[in-house]
């Protein structure tokens, strides 16, 4: 097992059972990490103002419940929940459309033939500790329709900025990945994005953030997997992508997704979305020269980290007599989303209307990871 294996089971173990979670890099080198974002986003915000994000509750695909290839089940849509910080309410974007929450909501339509419902309790700035809310309000608010059919939970970048210990992160974490599978929730988990693609920050602050998100990230992995959850790698996203395309991926603020760079994370989600509620068009098998495999859950955890879009659930009965716990790594292939209509969601709140989205590229799109999804205090 290597080190970065090891600490990222230690961070998971320390999570469920207590502890420290012990970090890889020394408090003097993430404090000083954590001073340089700091500096780079108050200077981002002294350059522009920070609307909310749109709100993009509705129902998408509604065509799909009567048109002529409808099924008996079409009638009744899938529920699909964002939970998490910015990155999920979509901050950065002038529409409901672009927003990742809409783009999964349509992208689902389409490959299932079925509406889907969505409903967002993503908020902007929000740690770990705030999950807790938001799946009490899914799950428990008066009025509430039953319990989601998919969540997914994009969080973990605001935890590093705002000092949080992993431990305590990852506890929070599997908490409400543990409350939403009691409620029969299938859950999909966007870790942690990469600090390190924030263009202000300088090397070599840049290469000891990208160490930093992806021990978390790691850890985030484990917990989730074990409990029986998926997660999709958000953090190498933003790595060279980003960095070769800032202008287009990277909103006007230069620190969130823009709308082109929240469509590359949807599209990373998306296969694994899909694959969750069993919709996905492709045979469920491995792919050895994909590089897909089983492999110990920490195994699959370090390397989904490092590369982006990497789908890692729990392994099924080929390995369910091996004594460790193992893990179902792989790398789906990813379609292009179909555009969300603005008829199609509800005019619960108005939202300015911005730009179109920049037109896509000839060039293969890679799945982004989202900017870092935080508001931080001056």
């Amino acid at each position: 097992m290597s080190s970065r294996e090891r600490v990222a089971r230690r961070i998971a173990t320390a999570a469920a059972y207590g502890g420290g979670g012990i970090s890889l890099l020394g408090g003097a080198a993430v404090g000083l990490v954590l001073t340089e974002v700091q500096l780079a986003r108050r200077q981002l915000l002294r350059n522009g103002r920070e609307e909310p994000p749109p709100l993009a509750d509705g129902v998408y695909g509604a065509e799909y419940a009567s048109g002529p290839t409808a099924g008996p089940r079409a009638a009744v849509p899938w529920r699909l929940a964002m939970l998490g910080d910015s990155t999920a309410a979509g901050m950065g974007v002038h529409r409901p459309t672009q927003t990742p929450g809409a783009l999964l909501a349509s992208g689902l339509a389409a490959v299932s033939e079925r509406p889907v419902e969505l409903h967002n309790v993503a908020l902007s700035g929000a740690k770990s500790d705030d999950l807790e809310r938001q799946v009490s309000m899914l799950l428990t608010e008066p009025g509430r329709a039953p319990a989601p059919d998919v969540c997914v939970l994009m969080i973990g970048a605001n935890d590093i900025t705002g000092r949080m210990s992993p431990a305590e992160s990852v506890k929070h974490l599997s908490q409400a990945v543990a409350r939403l599978r009691t409620a029969g929730c299938q859950v999909i988990v966007g870790t942690c994005p990469d600090l390190g693609s924030v263009e202000p920050v300088a090397q070599p602050l840049r290469w000891i953030a990208r160490r930093v998100c992806r021990q978390l990230a790691a850890a985030q992995t484990i917990a989730v997997v074990e409990l029986g959850g998926r997660t999709v790698s958000l953090g190498d996203l933003l790595g060279p992508e980003f960095a070769a395309h800032p202008g287009e991926l990277f909103g006007p603020d230069r620190y969130h997704p823009s709308a082109v760079g929240y469509a590359t994370a949807a599209m990373a989600v998306l296969p694994t979305l899909c694959a969750s509620l069993g919709v996905w068009p492709e045979e469920e098998r491995v792919e050895a020269r994909r590089r897909e495999g089983y492999l110990p859950v920490e195994r699959a955890a370090a390397r989904a980290a490092a590369e982006s879009g990497t789908e890692v659930s729990a392994a099924g009965e080929e390995s369910a007599a091996r004594r460790t716990p193992w893990a179902l790594l792989k790398r789906r292939r990813r379609r292009q989303l179909p555009r969300p209509e603005e008829s199609q969601t509800s005019q619960r709140a108005e939202t300015p209307e911005g730009p179109e989205p920049a037109e896509q590229s000839e060039r293969p799109e890679q799945p982004e990871r989202p900017g870092p999804s935080e508001r931080l205090s001056p």
